[in-house]
């Protein structure tokens, strides 16, 4: 067992399947609206600035004030934009995660790390319970947040702190596995948490001095805290 680890939380898009699948099944969606998605991209681009500028920061009704920047942006009635996000982002990707497949051998690892009595937590920037379910994994998990539980998105320190809370652990004691350098494997550092990457292409050299655990499969990544 990998000395003094008592939890392994994961992030969820790109980490446990490969965004390229869902992309592809988005694209005419992306295409049809791509205002929209380019102006809730710049909304949460807003957002991290803010978090950057004041860590501590977070936001109670994160939803509605995401909904509201994405609006100013496009020029039109807030109520109609959040309709919008709800109808095409949050929901509207939902169904396409029952015919994504996850990466190999995740369901298989997820049940070893249980077996072995870790616990487990998921921390994603989007809602990911609906997912979970459509995808097949949505039980045995001890906690499961998202940026609208925490009122921030990684990779600021709350959702990290939230996700340690959570899980009744000090976050030296999390291993968090992502996919992404600058969201996951730094933001977990700075909150003091152990880190693991999925290494795919173009991961930038520096991650892999940054995280604690590069892995390029599952069944590494299960031998890494286990054996």
């Amino acid at each position: 067992m990998l000395p003094g680890i008592s939890a392994v939380a994961f992030d969820l898009d790109g980490t446990l399947y490969p965004n390229y699948r869902l992309n592809v099944r988005l694209l005419p969606f992306l295409l049809r609206h791509w205002r929209l998605m380019l102006s809730f991209g710049k909304a949460r681009d807003r957002i991290r600035s803010e978090q950057e500028a004041s860590p501590s920061s977070f936001k109670a009704d994160f939803y509605n004030y995401q909904a509201r920047l994405t609006a100013e942006h496009l020029n039109a009635p807030e109520e109609q934009i959040r309709q919008m996000l709800e109808r095409f982002v949050y929901r509207g990707f939902e169904p396409h995660f029952m015919k994504i497949k996850l990466f190999p051998q995740v369901k298989e690892i997820l049940a070893e790390l249980r077996a072995a009595r870790l616990k487990l937590g998921l921390l994603s920037d989007f809602p990911p319970k609906t997912k979970l379910e459509n995808l097949g994994i949505a039980d045995g998990w001890d906690t499961v947040l998202c940026s609208e539980d925490t009122g921030a998105l990684k990779p600021a320190a709350r959702p990290f702190a939230c996700l340690a809370e959570a899980l009744e652990c000090a976050p030296g004691q999390i291993l968090y596995v992502g996919n992404s350098y600058r969201y996951d494997v730094l933001g977990a550092r700075r909150a003091g948490m152990k880190t693991a990457l999925l290494a795919r292409y173009g991961t930038p050299s520096r991650a892999k001095t940054e995280a604690d655990f590069i892995f390029h499969s599952y069944r590494k990544l299960c031998d890494f805290v286990l054996h």
